[in-house]
């Protein structure tokens, strides 16, 4: 898949006008497999699966900061790597039936093809080009919508999850959704389409936030609501969100959050306890 996309994003550096992302198959997309990256672990191939992470994320920013426009089509599942994808392009045409969720934790992990970047550049950043806002709403709506593994039971609950953006639309009918796309994509060809600045474009809270996040989590542990295993990832994914241990908030790059998750994901899944996840949910098909 990550070859088929390495193929598009050169076309879009070509003669194409643009891309749709979509199919016509059961699912949109449920997300990475997971077998093989609990095999990479058994066998110990950690710079390979570190490259397999680099190598999703350069591909998801490479659609991202192409120089025509990407239009995702998603329907039913769209979930871990299929909701990133997602996130990654320009414009969402999601079927009204889409359940979309960043659904990592429940294998032990956290989003790491950009999902905790992109829930910080929607769900917080617009909020901080205004003066004294105080971060801590916005990012504790990404941090429930990512550390609970909440998935949409519709496109337009996908829309209040901060997946979909106010540019996003809905279809209706699923048998338009290839069609509405690539008129998307048209469309956006033929405003004079640029790509998105990604640098200095997305808010790090840095460690007094990440302290109040800690803080709540202890108190969700220490309540019983999540495991002490539930609460080491829950401050991996804090960290990830606040943009690591600043002394002050700062716009960073994409780039910065992207080494981020990438550092977090491969320190969880070096653990025993995620790989125990990992496993159950290849023979359980449901979470430990």
């Amino acid at each position: 898949m990550v070859d088929i996309m390495q193929e598009a994003i050169d076309r879009l550096h070509g003669n194409a006008t643009g891309l749709v992302i979509g199919n016509d198959g059961r699912n949109f997309s449920v997300g990475a497999n997971i077998f093989a990256i609990i095999l990479a672990v058994q066998s110990n191939m950690w710079n390979e699966l570190e490259m397999m992470i680099k190598m999703g994320q350069d591909t998801f920013m490479g659609l991202r900061t192409a120089p025509k426009p990407v239009v995702a089509a998603p329907h039913q599942m769209a979930l871990g790597g299929g909701c990133e994808i997602c996130l990654a392009s320009d414009r969402i045409l999601a079927d009204a039936e889409t359940y979309m969720g960043l659904v990592e934790v429940g294998v032990g992990v956290i989003p790491s093809w950009g999902g905790c970047k992109e829930m910080v550049r929607r769900r917080i950043s617009p909020h901080m080009n205004a003066t004294n806002v105080n971060p801590t709403p916005y990012l504790r709506q990404a941090f429930e919508t990512i550390g609970f593994a909440k998935v949409s039971t519709s496109a337009m609950e996908a829309r209040d999850l901060g997946f979909l953006a106010d540019t996003d639309r809905v279809i209706l009918n699923s048998e338009h959704r290839l069609d509405e796309a690539r008129s998307e994509v048209l469309k956006l060809a033929d405003a004079g389409y640029r790509p998105p600045v990604v640098r200095r474009n997305v808010w790090a809270s840095g460690r007094d936030v990440l302290a109040a996040v800690n803080i709540e989590v202890y108190s969700l542990q220490q309540a019983g609501y999540i495991s002490e295993y539930d609460a080491h990832i829950a401050r991996k994914l804090g960290y990830v969100l606040c943009g690591g241990d600043l002394s002050q908030g700062q716009w960073m790059d994409e780039q910065y959050f992207l080494d981020l998750e990438r550092e977090a994901f491969l320190s969880l899944v070096g653990e025993k306890k995620t790989q125990d996840r990992i496993q159950y949910m290849l023979e359980n098909n449901k979470p430990l």
